[in-house]
């Protein structure tokens, strides 16, 4: 930053936190961050209280985003090289703005801690004030924040570069950051980021979308294939996905997702499989298309690798990190089908990687509106500040930032069809109560005004939380727990299974081995592990097995990670269990903590450096 840059914003900074005048010569951007933080009551002199979750939190994080991390991981090697060089760190968050890697510069990295650049801190602008992290997840498009430009006096010692990252269906579910010391310019930081997160999304199209149409398109021929084209995705002749870069071509945003076809996007035209054609838009540009037609995979004809018993396979080769469902819960998942068809609100609680998402899939699709929308939100990953225009939409100038145009939002999204609150438990207090008259009116008021919109959806939540705790101790309103939870069913984790050594079996199964086989202790190590992180954890497992091993090798448990050589974990007592002496300080320190924060559980967990859940199992859940 140059003297006359740093001398004006400065002047700037006088001007809005002295004199409580408007600031020259800021970017809107940041101003707009300076006036939500400043609505939040935050001091910019003081500290921000930005403290790292506890470790279980920790590890659910990481195995909530696992593939995230996975998709990301060639993109923050590659940035931390160039951090490295600028003395600097690349960070990759979640979509509600905690750190889950960072890489860099590891000089750097000590003094960074000292600002709380590490992993498991919230760096959401609710929580650090103005960053880059926090604005480019609240203005949903990439941001540098440079030194002054930071809320709080102790961030002004960094510059930072970040854009979010959005997955094939329009769900922000990431940043990508450049963070270094202000000091040392960062002259090309917020162009690799782009570049960084254009490959992240592009790597996502990769997998996932066996049996439907893609269509890769951009206005130069030369970059079909490059990180920059377009890419739609159609499910017969409806669009169900795309990336950012299509959307611009096509002048359109994430609400064409469902709503559109491709009779509606393209005048004429027709596409062959690996053909370049050049397509006419209805707008009248013209772009030059390839279409790759995905088509199911058959599930191939080989000796079986664990001595099971060979079956006929399906025609579609089931994802390798799709729950496999015992019978218990095939029963459930025609239940569940027959209620949801009979307009009953389900509620589907697990741990976290128990398929809570997947058996949702599952009901759509056996259900008789599988020929209509499903769409999935995810409560625990949308920023406070904008999941309520996310849920109920907005019109145009409902608040600053808003798309001239206004948004649907995902409650209109649904309709006709499945409507999934995945982490129910986390949507904060003060939207339940509209989500509650949505569910009894069936009807939807977007931000800014407008007449309400009649909706047609069927109600799917899912939550690994006690709901019945967080509404005992009004953290969730128990009116609308009544509402969701009109029949619950429970998936199983895995340690609970009747039969593990078939679960392991079936997983295998799914994964492209090439000959590789499992030998006995390797199997037997996989079944008695308890799998904390349940089928997700044990998937990613056994994707990393095929990784190690050449193909038709036998794998022995040498390659297994150390954890699972470990003996299995005790499980946790149950609730009616009497307490030793220990256990009972415990539990009154737990709740004494609750009680100087007011009742503030997540204040009182991050004082004691528990997670939220192991409060409310180990201290509410024996309350009353």
């Amino acid at each position: 930053m140059e003297p006359a840059e740093r001398a004006e914003l400065a002047e700037a900074r006088r001007d809005f936190f002295d004199r409580g005048a408007q600031p020259h010569g800021l970017s809107p951007a940041i101003f707009r961050s300076w006036l939500r933080c400043a609505e939040r009551g935050f001091d910019s002199h003081k500290e921000p209280r930005a403290e790292p979750v506890g470790r279980g939190a920790l590890r659910e994080l990481h195995e909530r985003n696992d593939e995230l991390i996975r998709l990301s991981r060639p993109e923050l090697e590659a940035l931390a090289a160039e951090a490295r060089d600028t003395a600097s760190l690349a960070i990759l968050t979640d979509a509600s703005g905690l750190v889950l890697d960072a890489f860099g510069d590891r000089d750097f990295a000590g003094k960074a801690a000292g600002v709380s650049l590490q992993q498991g801190v919230p760096w959401a602008e609710a929580a650090a004030g103005t960053n880059a992290i926090g604005a480019a997840l609240v203005e949903r498009r990439p941001i540098e924040v440079r030194g002054s430009e930071h809320f709080f006096d102790s961030h002004r010692i960094l510059t930072c570069a970040a854009a979010p990252i959005f997955d094939p269906r329009g769900s922000m579910i990431g940043a990508l950051d450049i963070s270094g010391h202000a000091s040392i310019p960062q002259l090309h930081a917020l162009s690799l980021i782009r570049l960084g997160v254009d490959q992240i999304e592009h790597r996502m199209f990769a997998e996932g979308f066996e049996g439907r149409d893609v269509v890769r398109l951009h206005s130069d021929p030369a970059l079909l294939g490059a990180a920059q084209e377009g890419v739609l995705v159609f499910e017969g002749a409806r669009l169900v996905a795309a990336n950012r870069h299509a959307l611009k071509l096509l002048e359109l945003d994430w609400n064409a997702l469902g709503a559109r076809s491709f009779g509606d996007l393209f005048d004429g035209g027709k596409l062959s499989p690996s053909e370049t054609a050049r397509l006419r838009t209805r707008s009248g540009s013209v772009l030059h298309a390839r279409l790759a037609r995905n088509e199911p995979r058959p599930v191939p004809v080989r000796a079986p690798a664990l001595a099971e018993t060979p079956t006929a396979g399906p025609a579609v080769r089931p994802a390798s990190d799709e729950p496999v469902f015992d019978a218990v819960t095939k029963e459930s998942l025609k239940r569940a089908v027959r209620l949801l068809d009979g307009d009953v609100p389900i509620l589907i609680q697990g741990e976290t990687g128990s398929g809570k998402e997947m058996f949702a899939r599952a009901l759509h699709a056996q259900s008789s509106r599988a020929q209509k929308p499903f769409v999935a939100v995810n409560c625990a990953a949308l920023p406070e500040g904008l999941i309520e225009a996310e849920l109920f939409g907005y019109e145009h100038g409902a608040f600053t930032g808003a798309r001239r145009s206004g948004s649907k939002g995902v409650l209109r999204e649904a309709d006709g069809g499945v409507l999934f609150l995945d982490e129910i438990g986390d949507m904060p207090i003060g939207l339940q109560a509209r989500l509650l008259r949505v569910v009894q009116d069936r009807a939807v008021t977007p931000l800014g005004g407008g007449k309400p919109t009649a909706i047609d959806i069927r109600l799917v939540c899912a939550t690994h939380r006690d709901l019945t705790a967080l509404a005992a101790c009004e953290t969730f309103r128990a009116d609308l727990y009544f509402r969701l939870a009109q029949f619950t069913f429970a998936l199983p984790p895995f340690r609970e299974l009747a039969d593990r050594p078939g679960v392991v079996r079936a997983i295998w199964e799914r994964l492209p081995r090439e000959g590789r086989t499992l030998e006995p202790a390797t199997l037997a190590a996989l079944v008695a592990h308890d799998w904390p992180g349940n089928h997700r954890e044990l998937a990613g497992v056994l994707k990393a097995l095929v990784a190690l091993s050449d193909p038709g090798e036998a794998i022995g448990p040498e390659l297994l990670p150390a954890s699972v050589g470990l003996p299995p974990r005790a499980v946790a007592a149950p609730l009616s269990a009497p307490e030793g002496e220990l256990g009972a300080m415990a539990r009154g320190a737990m709740l004494a903590a609750i009680d100087d924060c007011g009742g503030n559980v997540a204040a009182a967990a991050r004082r004691l450096g528990v997670s939220r859940s192991t409060l409310y199992r180990r201290a509410l859940g024996r309350r009353g």
